[in-house]
């Protein structure tokens, strides 16, 4: 690990334990996630830091994905962290997204704020099951983009639309005869409007996760990102690094559901001994720790396959199927070894289990994963033949 990022994440991590962690038991965290005011709070605690936006240098360069998965790790030690040090989703991939596609006066207009993190953005893709939308197949898209002079115009409606509430930016993808396309687009917009704000199981992420209608939004030809038709292909340049990304972040998260887990178990007493006594939790905790080292060793991997510039869309699917599945079963473990504390909210350990049972589907659930690495070793197969 170079020593920018040894630095960076170092300073990342004492910051979340610090000054992040006590927001946990702030009244203004919600089941859609904390409120902007308190956002606003934390981003300028970490502004003053000298943390905020860390994995993107003051050139505007990027640390490489082998560096940011050390310094994402770090901001994941609290639910909260990712969202003060402003590298949560969907902003993070949102942000890495303009920085490739967008044009010099795309990045001053909409990616300015989002790195100065002095906005929230939302990424307008998932579609309503019940209507035969896009969600795992965004081949299925329903919204539709068509020309009108100098103007595009956008009708349908997105779902799981995580942060819409309270976002200044938007990324809206829609079909045009060409075919798939991403516009950017200002927030609040009146042909944009919020239907529901989902209940969700996770409650970490601003805004939530809303139900939106689109109703002939007119966006100027100059928002659009890129070229009419090439959504898809902008789409994977996000999604590989995202995939990514979250695992990093729960990643953070499941390191610290342990160590509060592993305290509990030297603390507390039972039958004479310490539980970390008694082979059923000491197993467990062990267990815990090969799990965590394997995620770790599978995002670096996958890391490493992004910055030699290749696509990585297998390898970040493989990593995300296992490090999700791996993760799920630490926070498990975790509330089982703190047995009825463990499904309180007197520690986050209950909140991790709910944030990465929710993040096995997000960004592609693990059956879709593996049916597409499946199709793979099919391909593979045929072409030895």
């Amino acid at each position: 690990m170079s020593a920018r990022a040894q630095d960076i994440g170092a300073r990342v991590a004492t910051f979340v334990r610090e000054e992040i962690v006590p927001y946990e038991r702030d009244p203004r965290r919600t089941a859609h996630g904390p409120s902007d005011e308190m956002v606003s709070e934390m981003r300028g605690r970490a502004r003053a830091r000298g943390v905020l936006t860390p994995h993107i240098l003051a050139d505007g360069t990027h640390l490489t994905q082998r560096e940011t998965a050390y310094v994402l790790r770090q901001s994941g030690l609290s639910p909260l962290g990712p969202v003060a040090v402003n590298t949560a989703a969907p902003d993070e991939g949102n942000m890495y997204l303009l920085g490739k596609v967008g044009t010099p006066e795309q990045k001053r207009r909409f990616l300015e704020p989002l790195v100065g993190g002095r906005a929230r953005s939302a990424f307008f893709m998932t579609e309503p099951a019940t209507e035969g939308g896009a969600g795992s197949d965004p081949s299925m898209m329903q919204t539709t983009a068509t020309l009108d002079g100098n103007h595009w115009v956008v009708n349908g409606r997105k779902a799981f639309i995580t942060g819409a509430q309270g976002a200044a930016v938007g990324i809206v993808m829609a079909k045009s005869e060409d075919g798939a396309c991403m516009f950017l687009v200002d927030l609040p917009d009146p042909a944009i409007t919020i239907e529901q704000v989902l209940d969700t199981i996770d409650s970490s992420m601003p805004g939530g996760h809303a139900v939106v209608r689109i109703e002939n939004l007119r966006i100027p030809a100059d928002q659009m990102l890129g070229h009419s038709g090439e959504g898809f292909k902008y789409a994977q340049i996000r999604l590989a690094p995202a995939r990514l990304s979250h695992c990093m972040r729960w990643l953070g998260a499941c390191v610290r559901a342990n160590e509060i887990a592993t305290d509990y178990a030297n603390r507390r007493h039972a039958f004479g001994k310490p539980l970390i006594d008694h082979e059923g939790v000491g197993f467990m905790l062990a267990d815990n720790l090969i799990d965590l080292k394997q995620a770790e060793l599978m995002i670096d991997w996958c890391a490493d396959v992004l910055d030699a510039g290749e696509p990585g869309g297998v390898e970040s699917s493989m990593t995300k199927v296992a490090v999700s599945e791996a993760l799920m079963r630490v926070a498990d473990r975790c509330v089982q070894v703190m047995g009825g504390t463990g499904v309180t909210g007197d520690t986050i350990v209950e909140q991790v289990f709910r944030e990465v049972r929710a993040f096995r589907i997000y960004d592609g659930p693990t059956e879709v994963h593996k049916w597409s690495l499946a199709k793979k070793i099919r391909r593979d197969w045929k072409a030895m033949q």
